[in-house]
């Protein structure tokens, strides 16, 4: 026998799986992540498993009603009473909708793929003129203040406006307002209220969304490498790139 052929012999043939056991994979790699990293009880139901994952994962939010409906279709296809046999096999289509949401949920693509990376910033010393100029000439309305290395604020166009007529319905001058304060005054007026965070570049796109899902007065999520506020801004997202993360998400 040829040297070649008997090492051939000895390699055993790929058994591709069924679509029926392909979809098994795919649902109980579902049912294992979620119950893990939400730690939720074991003896729970799949779809009570979903129903409470709702609130925590886009995905599952996106997908709940499929994948309700595929706790069903599980059941239906697999023989609980004989070691799960399998007694039907589901449509290829179906398949691969689970195999889908099942690589959403554990490996989702990153928002650092997907945000836009040259990130504007600038530095706390500059004069409210200056900086309503650069919104407007740049069109990005969440700029990042830094003093020094620390970020001190994101100015956001619709909350500098708000300042600014507040300031002038007390009383205030326009030109005194846009030549001598500052754009870090403005940040110590504005409150954070939650309408940005800072993020760790391991910030998933549907991680993103939750946020923004969770927080309706969330409008910019800063990615640094570390999450922290003194880190080099590495990609930003906002409320506008929601339709393009649900995109990437669609065509995963």
């Amino acid at each position: 026998m040829d040297k070649n052929e008997n090492v051939n012999s000895a390699v055993e043939p790929k058994v591709e799986k069924t679509r029926a056991e392909r979809f098994i994979d795919a649902f109980n790699s579902i049912d294992y992540s979620l119950r893990v990293r939400y730690g939720l009880n074991r003896s729970m139901g799949f779809s009570d498993l979903i129903r409470k994952s709702v609130s925590l994962n886009y995905v599952v939010r996106k997908y709940e009603d499929d994948l309700i409906d595929y706790s069903r279709l599980r059941n239906a296809i697999v023989h609980q009473g004989t070691k799960n046999f399998i007694i039907a096999e589901p449509h290829e289509q179906v398949v691969e909708h689970i195999e889908k949401i099942e690589r959403l949920i554990n490996t989702p693509p990153k928002a650092i793929d997907i945000c836009r990376r040259d990130v504007l910033t600038t530095d706390a010393s500059v004069s409210m003129e200056d900086v309503i100029k650069l919104i407007a000439s740049s069109n990005y309305s969440n700029i990042p203040v830094y003093k020094g290395k620390n970020l001190i604020g994101i100015a956001n166009g619709q909350k500098i406006l708000n300042a600014f007529g507040q300031y002038l319905i007390t009383g205030g001058k326009a030109q005194s307002f846009l030549k001598n304060a500052q754009i870090e005054d403005m940040m110590t007026q504005i409150k954070n209220s939650g309408y940005y965070e800072v993020c760790s570049v391991d910030l998933t796109a549907e991680e993103a969304l939750n946020k923004f899902h969770a927080n309706p007065k969330l409008l910019a999520l800063l990615i640094t490498k570390n999450g922290l506020p003194t880190d080099k801004p590495l990609g930003i997202v906002t409320g506008a790139d929601a339709i393009e993360l649900n995109k990437v998400l669609d065509n995963f």
